[in-house]
């Protein structure tokens, strides 16, 4: 029995020579010569006496040995739980307590965070940039061979957390042939080959970055130019290298307003990308006229991988986000599940092997969202063109999505409510020129409320980019008949607020 998700994506390429990661330094790393790490990797998990379906938890920074580390985790037979490295103590603590996470790898600068994986009863080790960290000497004692572990497609690889509109943050649960049989369906609609370089500046700690970034670019056995994090000077150098870059709508937004960006740095690209917001068609627009490419937008969230995306060859429609890519199904339906006629507005449900396997430890969840005919209810609002182009109009929950990061307002409200002087608390997303939208706070107070001393009090409690930008101070908030606060108005009242 084969391991499913680690031989498709990892181990084809155990005697290749050619390049998979070029790092800042100018050096490189061979496909095999990254194997060999990963397997030393996963000989140090399983003397941790680690077993098959386990979960590891991972916050640690950007590196070759933090995606070696993925590999490793799946050939050992175990569970990847990356984590935004942005998360603060409590609530990494909620995340190793809720998966039962056996091991919890940090970065070698928070050793603080070893009092948080006790509590949690996880293991603690730490794993760095330049082989820092408790780890990498271990797995500098260790063979560069390791016997895979069986694993079969339906068995469970991953488990990212996602925000919802209740609750505290959900586990989805991602199996093998959810990963590859994304990955392989990418690779072949968005054309990518052995010999394509990919410009790599997104985050690994989430669908994006991880699983269609590099999975795509595995499954290719391409090559990926890892940058620690989006540097514009950085990407401008990268670029001449490229044939391929995957972003969020910021990166676009923000490489427009350099002027270095000119067709001729970009001639030799094949192809850019834009996810994890809605990309404004005027982006789409501008992007095309300064450089000659069209942006492909596509669509797709933790729960899913990739749904939707306008297409390769033919015509990359600006505000949509394109047909349902091959094998998978979607459609606009009403609260029932009916499909709506095209052209109205109603919500997205997709079906397909990319989508998730259910929530972690929350079988009440899984099927509030996912129907028994197998649609997962994906909480957009979403309206189909005639010829098949899905066009995301809004969110059915009020999600923000702030330079590509999912904000759980209900989260952020919580700790508002509990401030002095505080009645109740709104967060809501305001439209924002550089990041997409951001987190706005609207608070109910009988009196005077020092935002500023509030702001301050969230630092180390939750990470910034969940933190408020902007603040308003209100006698009460809007509500309906039904006593439910009226969000869509507040945006509305507020969402000139960061406009130039």
């Amino acid at each position: 029995m084969e391991n499913h998700a680690f031989d498709r994506l990892f181990g084809r390429h155990a005697d290749a020579a050619t390049p998979f990661l070029h790092l800042p330094d100018g050096s490189h790393i061979t496909h095999q010569a990254f194997l060999h790490r990963a397997e030393r990797f996963a000989h140090v998990l399983s003397g941790l006496g680690l077993q098959p379906g386990d979960r590891v938890a991972v916050q640690v920074p950007k590196c070759a040995d933090a995606l070696a580390l993925y590999a490793a985790t799946l050939q050992a037979g175990l569970v990847f739980l990356p984590l935004n490295t942005a998360y603060t103590a409590p609530e990494i603590g909620y995340f190793l307590a809720d998966s039962g996470a056996a091991l919890f790898v940090a970065d070698p600068d928070r050793a603080e965070l070893a009092e948080v994986a006790g509590e949690a009863r996880a293991m603690f080790e730490t794993l760095g940039p330049e082989a820092t960290g408790t780890l990498p000497p271990l797995a500098a004692l260790a063979p560069e061979h390791f016997e895979t572990v069986a694993r079969g497609p339906g068995d469970l690889a991953a488990i990212l957390y996602t925000s919802g509109t209740t609750g505290r943050s959900k586990g989805a649960m991602l199996t093998g042939a959810n990963l590859t049989s994304n990955a392989e369906t990418l690779m072949e609609a968005w054309r990518f080959t052995a010999d394509d370089v990919l410009l790599h500046a997104l985050p690994i700690f989430h669908t994006h970055g991880l699983f269609v970034a590099t999975n795509t670019t595995l499954v290719a056995g391409g090559s990926m130019i890892l940058l620690p994090k989006f540097d514009v000077e950085e990407v401008l150098a990268g670029l001449p290298m490229a044939t391929a870059m995957m972003g969020v709508p910021t990166f676009y937004t923000r490489l427009l307003a350099e002027e270095r960006l000119t067709r001729d740095l970009v001639a030799h690209m094949r192809l850019f990308i834009s996810g994890s917001a809605p990309l404004l068609a005027e982006t789409h627009r501008a992007f095309t006229e300064r450089t000659g490419h069209e942006i492909l937008e596509r669509y797709g969230m933790t729960e899913l991988n990739m749904a939707t995306s306008n297409p390769y060859e033919g015509e990359r429609r600006p505000g949509t986000v394109g047909p349902p890519l091959p094998g998978v199904e979607a459609k606009v339906c009403n609260e029932a599940g009916e499909e709506l006629p095209r052209g109205e507005i109603g919500m997205v449900e997709v079906r397909g092997p990319n989508v998730f396997a259910g929530y972690w430890g929350m079988p009440d969840k899984t099927a509030e969202e996912k129907r028994e005919n197998g649609f997962f209810i994906t909480g957009d609002l979403g309206q189909m063109s005639e010829d098949g182009y899905l066009t995301i109009v809004g969110r059915g929950k009020d999600l923000i999505i702030s330079g590509g990061y999912n904000i759980y307002p209900r989260e952020v409200e919580e700790m508002l409510d509990e401030a002095p002087g505080v009645t109740e608390s709104a967060v809501i997303g305001i439209p924002h020129p550089d990041l997409g939208e951001v987190p706005f706070a609207v608070l109910a107070a009988p009196g005077e409320v020092e935002t500023d001393a509030l702001a301050a009090s969230l630092e180390g409690r939750l990470a910034r980019f969940k933190q408020p930008r902007g603040w308003a101070v209100v006698e009460a908030l809007p509500r309906n008949t039904m006593g439910k606060v009226q969000k869509a108005e507040l945006r509305a009242r507020y969402k000139d607020s960061f406009q130039s």
